[in-house]
């Protein structure tokens, strides 16, 4: 039985690409065409490749390998966080701290910091402690824990990096690759294919088809581990070509000019441009306003001027006869 299914991919809107001006050309083996002016992915062969990728995985987990998700764009956190914790595997949904693979050790000590900081607040240390103190350890906690709680119990190095979006997450997959570390990707059109080892070509922005392959990788790891996978359903209704649940849900930064919540794509213009006919809206009538009459100003009489005051005539005075 096949560990995933065409209808399931297209259900979830796995098949939409991004728009024809966005893409990387070394993704064209794995595009099937071209509609109103996007790419749509060849699910054929995303089929084939999430097979050969549950199985490589499926193998790891088997061998008691560690496995990281790693998913650091907003919209998706909720998914890797989810998936990973389901998987018992360890994720990264914060912001990728450079180092985190190849400087492991100094990962490590900040993860012993935290572990430090809750003993001490376990151990009602903090009662004892000036207050001033005790905000500035509740924030370097809090800080510590947002970046290091889906790590904070990997021993060492993981076995293979399951990441949503190699184009984003590049500082992950760089480490990765310099440490020889499988990666196994959800690639767009808009990524390169070349950049990870299990290349599974899909939309990686709609949070469904997200949610569908991350999952199904995940369930590659509780097979392993002699659990039970979950069957993948969606409630909601399926995603359309328009895919109104890529913003603010999973549009990326940058990315108006993509098929369905670009401001620029209304009206069924793809690439910002009109498709058939433009739509008309009435134009409000301007009557313009009439202009309030002029009144002058009274102007106030001139006084006359005064009148020049002559200087009094200079007259010698007589010389006195000797």
């Amino acid at each position: 039985m096949s560990v995933i299914t065409k209808n399931q991919l297209l259900e979830a809107g796995v098949h939409f690409g991004h728009n024809t001006r966005r893409w990387n050309p070394k993704m064209k083996e794995y595009i099937f065409g071209e509609r109103n002016g996007i790419y749509i992915i060849d699910l054929d062969k995303t089929v084939k490749l999430v097979e050969d990728a549950y199985k490589a995985l499926f193998t790891i987990a088997q061998n008691n390998g560690t496995i990281l998700f790693v998913g650091t764009r907003k919209q998706l956190q909720e998914v890797i966080k989810t998936e990973a914790i389901r998987a018992g595997q360890f994720y990264v949904d914060q912001r990728w701290l450079g180092g985190t693979l190849t400087n492991y050790k100094t990962i490590r000590k900040s993860v012993s910091r935290l572990v430090d900081i809750e003993k001490m607040e376990a151990d009602n240390v903090f009662d004892v402690l000036p207050k001033k103190e005790v905000i500035l350890l509740k924030k370097e906690k809090e800080k510590l824990d947002k970046f290091f709680t889906g790590i904070r119990d990997m021993k060492g190095l993981p076995s293979a990096l399951v990441v949503v979006d190699p184009k984003t997450e590049h500082n992950a997959v760089a480490e990765a690759r310099k440490l020889n570390i499988p990666i196994f990707g959800m690639v767009d059109t808009n990524c390169d294919p070349d950049e990870v080892d299990y290349v599974i070509p899909a939309n990686d922005d709609a949070i469904r088809s997200v949610k569908l392959i991350v999952a199904t990788l995940a369930n590659a790891v509780v097979e392993a581990q002699g659990g039970t996978p979950i069957v993948i359903e969606f409630t909601d209704e399926p995603v359309s070509e328009d895919r109104g649940n890529r913003r603010p849900g999973g549009h990326k930064e940058g990315d108006r000019d993509r098929r369905g919540d670009g401001r620029n794509q209304s009206h069924g213009r793809p690439g910002g441009r009109y498709q058939g006919n433009r739509p008309t809206h009435p134009r409000p009538t301007y009557t313009p306003r009439p202009a309030a009459p002029v009144t002058a100003a009274p102007v106030a009489p001139v006084a006359p001027a005064a009148p020049a005051v002559q200087a009094a005539p200079v007259i010698a005075p007589e010389k006195k006869s000797e």
